[in-house]
């Protein structure tokens, strides 16, 4: 198994069917002994940042819509951002180099021309101690490195088979397993 930790993504594997996170991309946040946390990539909302988080449409990357992170937490909000350098603004909290997580807080006017990229996510997908490894363990999860792609792709419906298919060996020919293999 690849080690799990912030800046990995998980992919839903087929035998995955919780309908919170099968066919996903997941992005973890923090890892850790008491548990880990993260967000779902491949998820877009059809509402627009603008009707709830003014003025962060001005920032936010296209499509300008509200991701769905996951299921617990849906009444708040996180954002992921990529910054054009290795400064970072105020509220910035890396990830994974440049990719990090930003305070939906800070006045969008202290970001100044620092943030590249940014996407919203109204919740987040949690696991307590042990939970994640177990799910992985059982088949449920493949852990792959991320790419900052990933993040702000401008339509992720094939991040899942995308993420897979640039994987070395025999993982990259889960890309072309179709949704349901009894349609086969």
């Amino acid at each position: 198994m690849t080690e799990l930790g912030a800046g990995m993504l998980l992919v839903a594997t087929p035998a995955l069917v919780d309908p919170n996170f099968a066919a996903t991309v997941v992005l973890i946040l923090d890892a850790d002994e008491e548990g880990a946390l993260g967000v779902v990539l491949n998820r877009p909302s059809p509402v627009p940042v603008s009707e709830v988080l003014m003025p962060w449409d001005e920032v936010a990357s296209e499509p300008e819509v509200l991701f769905l992170g996951g299921p617990v937490g849906t009444d708040g909000a996180l954002a992921l951002a990529l910054l054009r350098a290795d400064e970072s603004p105020v509220g910035f909290r890396s990830i994974v180099g440049r990719l990090g997580l930003l305070d939906l807080d800070t006045p969008v006017e202290l970001l100044g021309a620092g943030v590249e990229q940014l996407r919203i996510f109204a919740g987040y997908a949690g696991w307590g101690a042990g939970q994640l490894e177990g799910e992985i363990d059982e088949g449920s999860w493949y852990v792959v490195a991320a790419e900052a792609p990933d993040v702000f792709r401008y339509d992720p419906v094939d991040l899942w088979r995308d993420v897979l298919r640039r994987q070395p060996g025999d993982l990259a020919m889960h890309s072309t397993r179709p949704s349901d293999p009894d349609l086969n």
